[in-house]
């Protein structure tokens, strides 16, 4: 597993809410847990570019984050599920809002990333 070998700067709220939700996945998992996919192959199916090793690392460092919790059903097969702890609820507002800007900005956002990559 990663083991970190420089100590986060952790002065302020920005560079905690860095630690906590970066990730390529991590936004996309809160929101779509609050939406109601719980389980693990619902969530792969909902971002279909991410592996399930980095989706099942991601949804770990959420759990240890305290921003969901997963239950573990005793059957055959195993049944997971995650769901948002009242934490985690509380940046759905926040989520939500970011989803908003972009939806507001695409255009301009598109072009500057497309450009950036070089595609036209």
């Amino acid at each position: 597993m990663y083991e970190r070998k420089i100590i986060p700067n952790l002065n302020c709220g920005l560079d905690l809410i860095g630690e906590v939700l970066y990730g390529k996945w991590k936004i996309r998992l809160l929101f779509f847990i609050h939406q109601g996919h719980q389980r693990p192959s619902e969530l792969q199916r909902k971002i279909p570019d991410a592996t399930r090793r980095v989706l099942n690392i991601q949804l770990k460092e959420l759990e240890d984050h305290g921003l969901v919790t997963k239950e573990i059903f005793p059957v055959v097969p195993p049944k997971v599920e995650y769901s948002l702890t009242d934490l985690g609820k509380t940046l759905i507002p926040v989520i939500s809002a970011i989803g908003e800007w972009g939806d507001a900005n695409e255009k301009h956002l598109r072009e500057v990333i497309l450009k950036r990559l070089n595609i036209e």
